[in-house]
């Protein structure tokens, strides 16, 4: 399940509200039980970068990112802040083994991608192009051990339209961030997401890229 944002639909307070209910609902998945006050840098001033400003963010080592948040502004060349949310995975994945910075995604292009070598992403780095008003982006993935994505599937758009205020936040904590694919308006210069969710086997698989 998923959580879009319309502005003022939802805020932080009411996040910290839901969370301890959404442990409960989940307790069917045990080891899949997160410890949320550990939710990091997503607040109203947390944004990680200034309009026009490249950025890097990285989760804390063990942790994967569940939650994007965004807003748009035209008269700032068309672009956006972003902010993020890390949890620790459980630890029947372990920890990981190894981490690393995906290719890039070109400005200007619609793009799809997933981390290689059945990563995890667990941060985001972008710079921003005056030229053509939009953004290149990389994934940081992080491998846990040998396991597999398996199950996978696209989220919604986010934002819902071109402009709008973006928050995704993922309520499924048996399902990990894997990707994205994007569609990019000429028109607009903003893009729309859909994030890539897999669950991930709880044994080593022999393949090395799912």
């Amino acid at each position: 399940m998923f959580s879009a944002r319309s502005p003022g639909s939802m805020d932080l307070t009411l996040l910290w509200v839901l969370l301890p209910l959404v442990t409960m609902a989940q307790g069917q998945y045990g080891d899949y039980e997160y410890p949320y006050q550990q939710y990091h840098d997503y607040s109203d001033d947390g944004w990680v970068n200034l309009f026009r400003q490249g950025f890097s963010y990285q989760c804390p080592h063990g942790q994967v990112v569940v939650a994007v948040r965004s807003i748009f502004n035209k008269k700032e060349g068309s672009d956006r802040q972003w902010n993020y949310a890390c949890m620790p995975t459980p630890q029947s994945l372990g920890e990981p083994t190894e981490c690393w910075w995906e290719e890039i995604n070109r400005a200007g292009m619609e793009w799809y991608q997933t981390c290689s070598n059945n990563g995890l992403v667990a941060g985001f780095q972008s710079r921003y192009f005056e030229s053509v008003l939009d953004r290149e982006w990389q994934f940081y993935c992080c491998r846990y051990r040998k396991r597999c994505p398996y199950s996978c599937w696209l989220t919604t758009e986010y934002p819902g339209h071109y402009g709008e205020e973006m928050d995704m936040i993922s309520y499924n904590y048996d399902y990990y961030m894997r990707g994205a694919t994007t569609t990019f308006s000429a028109v607009e210069r903003d893009r729309q997401w859909k994030f890539i969710m897999c669950r991930m086997t709880d044994y080593d698989c022999e393949f090395a890229n799912v």
